[in-house]
């Protein structure tokens, strides 16, 4: 149970570091709408590379972030019943969750996303606008890492759910991963 417990540790680490890095693009991406505004507002000018920037943030931002977001608890969830269970109910419950919906929805959204994704990096697929970005294949790319990341902090909710089903829940006492039990 402690390998899994250092397993758990490293992965709710990396997306903790993952969610932390992607928040910044929320902090550009205002940044650069405000600047977008400006530039339209004062000048009468416009740049469609700078325009389509904001679709990257944004999608670095919800894709990037997923897996943070299931480590921290804050995906909707229906609380009227989980909040009232005990710890280990709970734990039950996580378990459940993982292996039923969110293990099965992240291998249907990988399974079609990988050959999307690929034969977007083998032409290294670029904007339809002359003056857009040409890094669509790096756009698409980040639906894989949504898969990653929530798949691997997926793993380690359902390692939590096993040491606190166990009867070990010192070892997950502190952890990243607690909150969401």
């Amino acid at each position: 149970m402690d390998k899994l417990a250092r397993l758990c540790a490293m992965i709710d680490q990396t997306n903790e570091f993952l969610g932390k890095f992607v928040a910044w693009s929320a902090f550009a991406l205002v940044i650069t709408q405000f600047g977008i505004v400006l530039m339209n507002h004062l000048y009468s000018e416009g740049s469609i590379a700078i325009q389509e920037s904001l679709t990257y943030m944004h999608s670095l931002l919800f894709l990037g972030a997923a897996g943070y977001t299931l480590l921290h608890n804050g995906h909707v969830r229906v609380d009227i019943l989980y909040s009232s269970l005990s710890k280990k109910r709970k734990a039950y419950v996580n378990l459940a969750g993982t292996l039923v919906i969110l293990f099965p929805v992240l291998f249907m959204v990988g399974s079609y996303a990988l050959p999307y994704v690929n034969a977007s990096w083998q032409i290294l697929e670029g904007s339809t606008e002359s003056s857009g970005l040409h890094l669509v294949f790096l756009l698409k790319s980040l639906i894989l890492l949504f898969v990653v990341s929530t798949f691997f902090q997926g793993i380690s909710v359902s390692a939590h759910s096993i040491i606190i089903i166990s009867g070990s829940e010192d070892l997950v006492e502190g952890s990243l991963g607690d909150k969401s039990l």
